[in-house]
């Protein structure tokens, strides 16, 4: 039977993985970030935490909470790799887009390059894993998350309460 403590963890992991994944086709595969590709590796970042924190507390409360969150942010996920695909990549630069001025008016590319860095346009960035756009791997992993955060918020409700 799933757990909403199962289904936590498997968030949480699976967001941590999509970042190392992006970090190895970076730094190993030479395919450079563009604004939109480092926005949803903070966007995985954000689900891992608030996914790592419904795991790890107590109150049902606070883990449905989390999980509104959870389910919130993959929206944006999905709202941001669609645009990546559709209006982003097609254009000669994604300078001054939502991403763009996010990611360096926050200080995160500047304050972490490594992880946060813009190093190519949208347009360039534009590759494929196993045949499949590599934005369309974040859509995928994003609307699992939420499909995930939406049924552990559904077995929450379902469960026995816990006397304590």
């Amino acid at each position: 039977m799933l757990k909403p403590n199962w289904l936590s963890a498997l968030i949480c992991t699976s967001s941590l993985l999509a970042v190392v994944v992006a970090l190895i086709s970076q730094y190993y595969f030479d395919m450079q970030p563009c604004a939109w590709c480092v926005f949803q590796r903070l966007l995985f970042l954000c689900i891992a935490l608030w996914a790592g924190l419904a795991w790890l507390l107590g109150s049902q409360k606070v883990k449905n909470t989390f999980n509104i969150l959870i389910i919130l942010t993959s929206f944006g996920g999905v709202a941001s790799a669609t645009y990546q695909i559709n209006v982003a990549s097609k254009q000669f630069s994604c300078a001054q887009t939502f991403a763009d001025i996010f990611m360096t008016r926050s200080g995160l590319e500047s304050a972490l390059p490594e992880l946060f860095g813009i190093y190519a346009t949208c347009a360039d960035a534009r590759v494929t894993v196993l045949g499949v756009e590599y934005a369309v791997w974040a859509i995928l992993l994003f609307s699992l998350q939420a499909i995930a955060a939406t049924l552990t918020l559904y077995l929450s409700c379902r469960l026995p309460r816990n006397p304590n």
